[in-house]
């Protein structure tokens, strides 16, 4: 049976790095939410313009497509996408089983690791709106909350805890 996991958060939470660490450790196969960014999303997130619901679902129904294809084949899924609102993760678990993991944090916390992140077209500047955006995870949403305080061996560590047991109590 195949399992789908979103790591999800705002920009410079650590969410490539854990679903590096998901990939490596259980053996899922892992996209970068970022990869299924248009273009015209990418330039106006570059330029600090936020993105509007109608830049983002075609982005979210093209990773929801890209874990569908995966369930059919029986593979197991991680994503790393920002799914900051209850609508987007909506989209993203349309006809299959998701279970996310908000990695949360302090803005403060987040936005000093934002600031030393290279090579990214996220700039700092958008965080506050990202957080103003943020919904936690809500009744009937599958999944856990994860702080990222601490190093990322920690935080790994805590994720895959959350992921192992939920799978242990659901027999997968």
């Amino acid at each position: 049976m195949s399992f789908h996991v979103v790591i999800m958060g705002v920009a410079g939470c650590g969410k490539t790095t854990v679903a590096e660490a998901v990939r490596d450790q259980l053996g899922y196969v892992m996209a970068e939410g970022d990869d299924f960014h248009s273009q015209a999303n990418v330039d106006k997130m570059s330029h600090g313009i936020p993105l509007t619901d109608e830049d983002r679902w075609p982005w979210l129904a093209s990773i929801n497509t890209w874990m569908a294809d995966h369930d059919a084949k029986g593979e197991s899924t991680v994503v790393s996408c920002s799914a900051l609102k209850k609508s987007y993760r909506d989209v993203l678990r349309k006809q299959i089983n998701v279970f996310f993991v908000h990695l949360s944090g302090s803005q403060e916390l987040i936005g000093e690791r934002l600031a030393k992140r290279k090579g990214h077209y996220m700039p700092s500047s958008l965080l506050p709106s990202q957080f103003a955006d943020l919904e936690p995870l809500q009744d009937g949403e599958t999944g856990v909350e994860v702080s990222v305080n601490g190093s990322p061996e920690e935080v790994e560590r805590r994720v895959l805890a959350g992921i192992k047991q939920y799978c242990a109590e659901q027999g997968k």
